[in-house]
């Protein structure tokens, strides 16, 4: 995603305001450009070479955007025919033949938007003549090839040439899905027709009985147990990534589908679309650490003498105190007003004790603008039942001497203002799908006869689910080692797996400028693949949710086993504004421009110039992901919460809201939040403009005292009670739902002992040779207590 820098002066201390949109992905165009890595450049000519020779074999004179659709049909077909043949290598040239196809025949191509729109016609017709199906029948049998797994597993070094078939094969599907997954405005109506059969396609388990992301989780975890480590990773998952995007719906269909899921459950509408309010919030000025703030004393102490007015000593200390972030002399009018705004700002060193601050200067921007600023909390408040039950129970304990249970209507013996407060409670009560999932369990559970089986849409989120649930930890732990080997913070271990297997050329670089390229390549093939797994986790957490609360915790919970929360921070655990800023791409290498363009001759100093982008919207994508999904993890988990204090997560966090893109400090601001009460007063009392951040972005909770810890005593931490509760509630519902043996101990018993001796019951064959000695065995040599029978018969 292509940003210009915003004009004007910056100071090296300041972090500007990110021109950031959240979304389910980036540009059509970057996302088929991350398909590839550089060094895979030299096989587009190849591809359009294996094309242009088969193509003027067969069609003469004329060029492909000639050709009428049923001239074009044709030669598919032709193609879908060469596919089968058992010779290996023309199989992959007619697979490279189909990739250049897909690909947008670049060679007859003047623009960019060209390239795209004949890799959009062609995929629509490849997809329409049935070479999914055909490459899906290749790709099974590549993975099953263990001639190709164990010569690579003892092989030293693995490079590109090592996965040729699989890439071609990856790359082809991969432009398949994610060009027919996006509509547009010109879409014909046959496409739209054959868009919709897709993704039934890909969601319905008719890939030998499971869906098609089934298979490639497969290809995930066989490559993390070291069976095929030639297997191209960053393919694969960006494949799998889009692949569940497009068959259970992107953060749009999310909302959708939660609005029909309230309806459908007769609850109220919910209060706010969230997606809106975020994308209207906007960033604050970051706090600032305890050496930036020593850094800007100083350089007040040295350049500004003159200029200060005369104040108390220990005030000079926190001169400019208001913005560590900004240069007074090079402010923006915009960023100003943002300041003014802002909660979180510069934080005074905890160490000072005597302060005083100075007065800010009046804003730069007319008073006429900031009336047009949005004003109020930005979120409506929630409660939820069992916090009323609490308040309720609380109440009549101190004024009654006594409880009611559950009963949130009797107020019979409370004074008047615990009446108002009861009733500004429940007009904000929310009750969520999942509250009613577990009501809904619970009733399952205890009248499993009364109620009967229960009815479960066979959605695609219900489908994978089941076809995950065997190997669930498995993947899970899959993805948590191919999420720690591509983090900038992780250091190479001889044991870790090796993700660069479709990235490092055959041959090693032998000057400084191809080693320059190199480094690029493998830092964009990292973030990459981070992008991916964190955008694929937070999508299915976030469908699971929406299908089950159960199918969600079991996946929240192999995470939590499997070091997710620690993972996550110390992914954060680094310079996270330089990561966000990084300049790991080379525009004139990314596909299509490298196929439509002359080339231009790369430098060491163009490389590291690196492009003009205010920031890289993939790394800012995964930021967020990750503490959406570290916040799921631990959202109403005392345990989990008590994880991140003892992870010491506070300073990794708030070093996080340096950078100034709203949604990103709202993720922050929520996880403080939660752990908040345990940080312990000093920690509260140094921080006081991310407490006020937090109050102004987040939402509240009315009776949750948040910022003040009453009740750290009351709640010890045990993490195993509380896990294993959950996991046995888990349990129970899959047994429920999934086990086919479930109503074993309800099936009707034939007590005639006539019917039940005129049975007839297989025996096996040797049972005949063995009769004898068996009688023998079992019966005759056994001693039976009669009376004891009789005992017990009476």
């Amino acid at each position: 995603m292509c940003l210009p820098i915003r004009e004007g002066g910056t100071s090296s201390m300041e972090s500007p305001n990110l021109e950031f949109e959240y979304g389910d992905t980036d540009s059509l165009t970057t996302e088929l450009s991350e398909i590839y890595s550089y060094t895979e450049e030299p096989e587009f000519a190849l591809n359009r070479d294996y094309f242009e020779e088969d193509f003027r074999s067969h069609v003469r004179g004329r060029r492909w955007i000639e050709l009428g659709q049923e001239q074009q049909k044709a030669y598919v077909m032709r193609l879908l025919d060469a596919l089968e043949v058992t010779d290996r290598d023309k199989r992959l040239k007619v697979a490279r033949a189909i990739l250049y196809l897909a690909q947008g025949v670049f060679d007859e191509c003047d623009t960019d938007a060209d390239v795209i729109h004949w890799s959009r016609h062609n995929v629509f017709l490849l997809y329409d003549m049935g070479i999914f199906t055909a490459l899906l029948e290749l790709l099974s049998m590549e993975m099953d090839n263990n001639q190709a797994c164990s010569s690579t597993v003892r092989k030293p070094a693995i490079s590109l040439a090592d996965s040729t078939e699989l890439r071609v094969l990856l790359s082809i599907m991969y432009l398949m899905v994610e060009t027919i997954r996006l509509q547009t405005e010109d879409d014909r109506p046959e496409w739209s027709t054959a868009r919709e059969a897709f993704k039934t396609e890909l969601g319905s388990p008719l890939y030998n009985g499971e869906p098609f992301a089934l298979l490639l989780f497969t290809m995930v975890t066989k490559f993390c147990s070291m069976n095929a480590p030639h297997f191209p990773m960053k393919k694969v998952l960006l494949l799998l990534w889009k692949t569940i995007l497009f068959t259970m719906g992107g953060f749009e269909e999310l909302q959708e589908m939660k609005v029909r899921g309230r309806e459908r459950l007769s609850l109220p509408p919910l209060p706010e679309d969230s997606i809106k309010v975020v994308r209207s919030m906007r960033a604050a000025s970051p706090p600032a650490s305890a050496m930036e703030l020593i850094e800007q004393q100083q350089q007040a102490k040295r350049g500004r003498r003159s200029r200060r007015p005369l104040v108390k000593q220990d005030s000079l200390d926190t001169y400019n105190e208001r913005d560590p972030f900004k240069n007074d002399d090079a402010r923006d009018e915009e960023e100003d007003g943002e300041e003014a705004d802002s909660g979180i700002e510069g934080e005074v060193d905890p160490l000072d004790s005597d302060v005083i601050i100075q007065p800010p200067p009046p804003p730069l921007r007319p008073p006429t603008e900031s009336a047009s600023l949005p004003k109020g909390l930005p979120w409506a408040p929630k409660v939820r039942e069992k916090d009323i039950e609490h308040f309720l129970e609380t109440s009549r304990n101190k004024f009654i001497g006594f409880t009611l249970g559950n009963d949130t209507e009797t107020l019979v013996g409370l004074p008047r203002p615990i009446h108002e407060s009861v009733k500004t409670l429940k007009q904000h009560k929310y009750v969520s799908i999942a509250e009613m999932q577990i009501k809904r369990e619970e009733e399952l559970q205890q009248c499993p006869m009364t109620l009967g089986e229960e009815d479960v849409d066979e959605t695609p989120t219900e489908i994978l689910y089941l076809g995950m649930l065997p190997n669930l930890s498995q993947y899970v732990i899959a993805l948590l080692k191919l999420l720690l080997a591509a983090a900038p913070t992780s250091k190479a271990k001889t044991d870790s797996i090796n993700i660069l297997a479709d990235v490092l050329p055959e041959e090693m670089p032998i000057t400084v400028l191809q080693s320059m390229k190199l480094g690029i390549d493998v830092n964009r093939h990292k973030e990459i693949i981070v992008k991916a797994i964190s955008a694929l986790l937070l999508l299915l957490l976030k469908h699971l949710k929406l299908n089950h609360i159960y199918q969600f915790e079991i996946v929240s919970q192999h995470l939590v086993f499997a070091n997710c929360i620690p993972l996550i921070l110390k992914f954060f655990n680094q310079n996270i504004l330089s990561y966000i800023s990084a300049k790991n791409s080379i525009c004139v290498l990314d596909f299509p421009h490298c196929v439509v363009h002359e080339m231009p001759e790369l430098t060491a100093e163009s490389l590291e110039a690196g492009d003009r982008n205010q920031f890289c919207w993939r790394n800012l994508f995964s930021c967020i992901n990750l503490l959406r999904i570290l916040n799921k993890l631990t959202k109403w988990k005392h345990s989990r919460t008590m994880m991140l204090v003892v992870f010491k997560s506070a300073p990794i966090l708030k070093r996080a809201l340096k950078v100034k893109q709203a949604m990103m400090q709202l993720y922050v601001l929520k996880l403080l939040k939660i752990q908040t009460k345990y940080l312990g007063r000093q920690w509260r009392k140094s921080n006081m403009k991310t407490m006020s951040a937090i109050y102004q972005k987040v939402r509240h909770r009315l009776n949750d005292d948040w910022a003040y810890g009453n009740d750290i005593d009351a709640r010890p931490w045990d993490f195993q009670a509380e896990e294993c509760a959950l996991r046995e509630s888990i349990e129970k519902f899959n047994s429920r739902r999934y086990d086919k043996n479930q109503n074993g101990e309800f099936a009707p018993v034939d007590n005639c002992l006539q019917s039940v001796l005129g049975q007839r019951v297989e025996l096996p064959e040797d049972f005949h040779y063995s009769y004898e000695m068996w009688l023998e065995r079992e019966v005759f040599s056994q001693p039976i207590q009669w009376e004891g029978l009789l005992q017990q018969a009476q």
